[in-house]
């Protein structure tokens, strides 16, 4: 499953997912919030791809336009309202083991900079913890391996093969277009690939 394949499944499935719409020209976006533009590809490399976060409406739809153009037949365009990430991190599910890693504000803070304030990996009943075990609360860990259940049944068979599930996700805070806080944080996930 490509980066595509994980926004489309991701879309259609019960996790808690961004709202994710696909860019088309002279898509309204409102000037109330801010807006992260994603892209994906039908064939070839998928990572690394072109994408802007936390840009006004205008912004958002003209670099939309210009990937739209570039992009062709090739590939698709989504856009989603901009959120602050509370927390972050991977899901990686198997079918013997849920591990868990996360870290501070951005998930870019752990794919890119390589930070990470803890790892928890479940295989059956027990659990083995790198770096700061209370990072996650108690309900933020449950909620996450709820999820992480319901990915088995969700990419069953995948996960039958012998594949990995890898989810992003974060506790988003929703913003406007001044990046004031609108709600509490909540869980979401925004991307989704199989190893």
């Amino acid at each position: 499953m490509n980066k595509l394949m994980g926004f489309l499944e991701l879309k259609e499935s019960s996790l808690p997912t961004v709202p994710l719409k696909e860019y088309r020209t002279g898509c309204d976006l409102s000037n109330n919030y801010l807006w992260t533009v994603r892209t994906a590809v039908y064939r070839g490399d998928d990572l690394n791809l072109p994408r802007k976060v936390g840009v006004s409406a205008d912004e958002a739809k003209e670099f939309a336009e210009e990937i739209k153009q570039r992009l062709g037949q090739n590939g698709i365009v989504f856009v989603y309202p901009y959120f602050i990430a509370e927390k972050s991190g991977t899901l990686e599910v198997s079918n013997n083991r849920i591990v868990i890693e996360a870290v501070e504000g951005d998930l870019w803070n752990l794919v890119t900079y390589h930070d990470k304030d803890v790892t928890y990996i479940y295989k059956e009943d027990n659990i083995e913890i790198d770096g700061d075990s209370v990072f996650l609360k108690e309900a933020e860990r449950s909620e996450i391996n709820y999820w992480a259940n319901r990915v088995k049944g969700i990419f069953r068979d995948d996960i039958l093969e012998g594949k990995s599930v890898l989810l992003e996700w974060s506790y988003a805070i929703n913003t406007n277009a001044n990046k004031e806080r609108l709600c509490e944080p909540y869980l979401v996930f925004y991307e989704a690939r199989t190893l």
